[in-house]
């Protein structure tokens, strides 16, 4: 094991940054959850019982694929297995790990997070949600990474959530994208059953959004779609 200042620097500022967003924003309690970003064959992830909403670079430790720690001095997460896998099977840039109260809390009740929103389409549309398994096993990181095909975004059973992107920011942006929507559905269901969107709705927004070249600003002398 070799333990170089040097060796991904800007990413694991950025993970123990990302960390301390989450935290600010609600997402992340305490040492719960976990973040990653990979680059190459290394992958930047923090370390097993670290405050993440106080996380610092020195707390963020670089692994290879395997598993094998190249820098830092602390020990990686539990959860490293589920990292590593997304890695592997999807070819990911990022994943975030949390136990966001909305997310958490519906994957305590629901089998599936049905696509109630067009936002969801942004994530893949339905979560599944993973079935339950202890923390740390790899019988949970491969039902996490099965929910996870074709998507996005996943629920844990009575754990949290995992979101996954191109890049660190992606990642992110997905996971506060799914706790939104997990308000969205218990504040609906609060009031009556949720109507959801069929393929149709779904394929609608698809088309509309490619059309629109949707979220994203244009000039004004682009004129209207």
């Amino acid at each position: 094991m070799t333990d170089s200042s040097s060796a991904l620097v800007q990413e694991r500022a950025a993970v123990a940054d990302v960390c301390r967003r989450l935290g600010a924003a609600g997402l992340l309690v305490g040492t719960a959850g976990n973040v990653s970003v990979r680059v190459g064959d290394r992958v930047a992830v923090t370390a097993t019982g670290a405050v993440l909403a106080h996380l610092t670079a020195g707390q963020v430790t670089v692994v290879d694929l395997a598993g094998e720690v190249v820098a830092g001095t602390l020990q990686p997460t539990s959860e490293l297995d589920l990292h590593l896998g997304v890695y592997r099977r999807y070819g990911a840039g990022a994943v975030v790990h949390t136990h966001a109260p909305m997310a958490t809390a519906l994957s305590c009740v629901l089998d599936e997070l049905p696509c109630i929103h067009y936002q969801l389409l942004a994530l893949g549309g339905t979560v599944r949600v993973a079935p339950y398994a202890t923390f740390g096993t790899p019988e949970l990181a491969a039902s996490v990474l099965a929910a996870l095909d074709g998507r996005s975004a996943a629920l844990m059973a009575n754990h949290g959530s995992v979101t996954v992107g191109p890049t660190l920011d992606k990642a992110v942006e997905n996971a506060l994208l799914l706790e939104w929507a997990c308000g969205v559905y218990q504040h609906a269901a609060a009031l009556g059953k949720p109507r959801v969107l069929d393929e149709h709705q779904q394929l609608a927004v698809i088309e509309a959004a490619i059309a629109r070249n949707y979220g994203t600003t244009r000039s004004l002398k682009e004129g209207k779609p």
